[in-house]
């Protein structure tokens, strides 16, 4: 019997980007369109040596706009499908993102973040396009994000985002960042049988009965592949069960709402977080992704002084998690947040503390990482 090169088991030496690589196939991503761009170029590159072993297909797009649509266009044939980018290339990609939102279309979006705007810091960190990640393409949507900070991670989540796209039917992005998909780590991958191939749900109903965006409560439609039969129609015009454009409010307002709701009222189900001492403490320190790693050293360094400081590190970006927010600012002072910008995820810290905690925001413009010490002084800061 052949070898089973989907998912490689046992214990590597792997960068964040090949891990990624890694978590795509042990999904079963069986096609991968993109543009080479620094520095997620090392997926790409890993996607195009592994994909062939397990009779994949790896294409290179003429540009970034290009990759998108292929993987729209992959996913709609049948495939689990995968691109990346970085900061250029991810605005090139967000026309493309409303489309896949609108039509409703599983597949995953890794943005390996790098110091912007334009052309800006290519070979080093940022962390500044998480706004850009749920607000950036038109329209009203909500969408799936998930900010790793380790490699190990880069495998987990990437794992993760093909079945959260699968289940919800919605383009999964994947937020990372230069030092994370740059470091070498130790990553378990476990036995074939722990890692199945993700599943797609596919229509029992007979061509002629089925409707592609025929909601259940609470739900999905199932999907089908192209080529099995089905005249259907899909369009970026708003429309109705049968996929046809309608153009009208009431259209508009069915359509909109499942695309927000099918988010929203999942949130329990969609949302990570890790929590490290957040009882009874008086500041929370509020970061993601490589920032993280960072923090992880400061909040040793606050309870050194002894001052009562927890963690609160946000695993699921989008949606972003309110209610728990919301609660923690109930019971501390204060809430720091730290990230690789001038106050993204800053912003909707202090928007869910609704004034009951101060907010506090340690900026950096990218291109390397805070330093421990400016993280302490605002927990100092915080802690008065």
């Amino acid at each position: 019997m052949a070898e089973d090169r989907r998912v490689l088991t046992g214990e590597h030496f792997l960068n964040g980007d090949h891990a990624c690589a890694e978590g795509a196939m042990a999904a079963g991503c069986k096609f991968f369109g993109g543009y080479p761009i620094t520095p997620s170029s090392e997926i790409a590159e890993r996607m195009s040596e592994r994909l062939p072993e397990v009779g994949g297909i790896y294409l290179q797009m003429e540009d970034e706009l290009a990759s998108m649509n292929a993987i729209l266009g992959a996913a709609w044939g049948g495939w689990k499908s995968m691109t990346c980018t970085s900061g250029p290339g991810f605005s090139l990609m967000m026309e493309n993102l409303g489309l896949g939102v609108v039509l409703e279309t599983p597949c995953v979006l890794v943005n390996i973040q790098r110091g912007g705007p334009s052309t800006g810091l290519p070979t080093l960190v940022g962390q500044a396009d998480m706004m850009q990640a749920r607000w950036g393409s038109h329209g009203d949507y909500e969408i799936i994000a998930l900010a790793p900070n380790s490699p190990q991670e880069m495998f987990d989540l990437t794992y993760k985002a093909f079945d959260l796209s699968e289940r919800y039917r919605v383009p999964t992005l994947v937020m990372s960042d230069e030092c994370v998909g740059h470091m070498s780590e130790k990553v378990v991958i476990p036995p074939a049988g722990k890692m199945p191939e993700v599943q797609r749900k596919y229509t029992t109903k007979k061509p002629g009965e089925y409707l592609p965006f025929d909601h259940p409560a609470g739900g999905v439609a199932p999907m089908v592949k192209a080529g099995d039969g089905y005249n259907i129609h899909v369009t970026g015009l708003t429309h109705d069960e049968r996929g046809y454009p309608v153009i009208n409010a009431e259209a508009q307002d069915v359509m909109v709402r499942h695309l927000i709701d099918k988010i929203n009222k999942n949130r329990d189900d969609i949302i990570d977080v890790e929590e490290i001492d957040v009882e009874g403490a008086d500041v929370i320190i509020v970061s993601y992704g490589i920032s993280s790693r960072t923090c992880y050293r400061a909040l040793d360094m606050a309870k050194e002084e002894g001052l009562k400081v927890g963690m609160f590190r946000l695993v699921t970006v989008w949606p972003f998690p309110e209610e728990q927010v919301r609660e923690l600012a109930k019971r501390v002072k204060a809430f720091v947040v730290v990230e690789l910008n001038f106050g993204q995820i800053y912003y909707e810290v202090e928007r869910c503390a609704c004034g009951n905690a101060a907010t506090y925001l340690v900026p950096h413009a990218g291109g390397d990482i805070h330093d421990p010490a400016d993280i302490l002084a605002a927990l100092k800061e915080a802690a008065k």
